[in-house]
């Protein structure tokens, strides 16, 4: 099967700073992938050059099947990639209508607030979500449901790839919850999803696959049954450190206790 996205070589410099080097991801359709690396990985470069902030150096990025260039952030939004980033950009003093079409209204000349309405509500059931009313502020939903809009807009086009900058970060427990189940509903839609995370729970409990980048360099690919030691070790290049050594005390003591029965 051909992958929605396909990335070979790519690489991205600043000056005399090497942020990715040969880059290599696919990512299918209805596929969760997620991305995990430690801070200065890379992560954040790589969505950027996949939304249109910033292009590459070096590399090819093929998209259905065709090579691309993703000049901008409108360019992306038309080959079908859409992004919500970790600030979610949503004004806080308008409506959850009023968000999902800021700035793609349905009439140039007059306001379709009913048709609008309608949409939102479509967009709002095909999540599953829990939100009461599209006509409340954005300032009085919870974190989970700001996030729930904002995966509701990155919908409005009807794009094939959607990444996914940290969704979970500073949210509670049911709130995360909220959230991967809404992640579980896009894959069930068929969209390729990217999921950025430093949560290696989330990221197990809904990736089909991990991409591990260390030093803007691919560092291996796991799935959800990887330990936390064996992510921890591709992380951070170190096969010494706090989670393998709790690993190794848990069992010498079952050991321990298995030779005194």
């Amino acid at each position: 099967m051909t992958p929605v996205l396909s990335l070979r070589g790519v690489s991205k410099r600043f000056g005399a700073v090497s942020a990715l080097t040969d880059i290599e991801l696919d990512v299918h359709a209805g596929e969760v992938v997620a991305l995990v690396g430690d801070n200065g990985a890379g992560k954040s470069t790589l969505v950027k050059i996949l939304s249109g902030v910033h292009q590459p150096t070096a590399g090819t990025i093929r998209f259905a099947g065709q090579d691309v260039t993703v000049a901008d952030p409108a360019a992306a939004l038309a080959l079908g990639i859409a992004t919500v980033f970790q600030d979610l950009a949503l004004c806080e003093n308008l409506d959850v209508v009023g968000n999902v079409f800021l700035g793609r209204e349905l009439s140039p000349f007059a306001l379709d607030e009913v048709g609008m309405e309608l949409r939102t509500w479509t967009l709002l059931r095909q999540l599953s979500a829990r939100i009461p009313s599209v006509r409340v502020p954005i300032a009085s939903l919870s974190g989970g449901q700001r996030q729930t809009v904002a995966i509701a807009r990155s919908l409005l086009l009807e794009p094939r790839l959607i990444l996914l900058d940290e969704p979970t970060a500073a949210l509670g427990v049911a709130q995360t919850a909220e959230v991967l189940d809404l992640i579980e509903r896009l894959r069930e839609r068929g969209l390729a999803v990217i999921v950025i995370s430093h949560n290696m729970e989330d990221v197990r409990a809904v990736a089909d696959r991990i991409v591990v980048l260390r030093l803007g360099r691919n560092n291996g690919v796991f799935y959800p049954d990887a330990t936390n030691a064996e992510l921890v070790t591709a992380i951070t290049g170190a096969s010494e450190n706090a989670v393998s050594r709790r690993r190794a005390r848990h069992m010498d003591a079952a050991g321990t206790e298995g030779a005194g029965a």
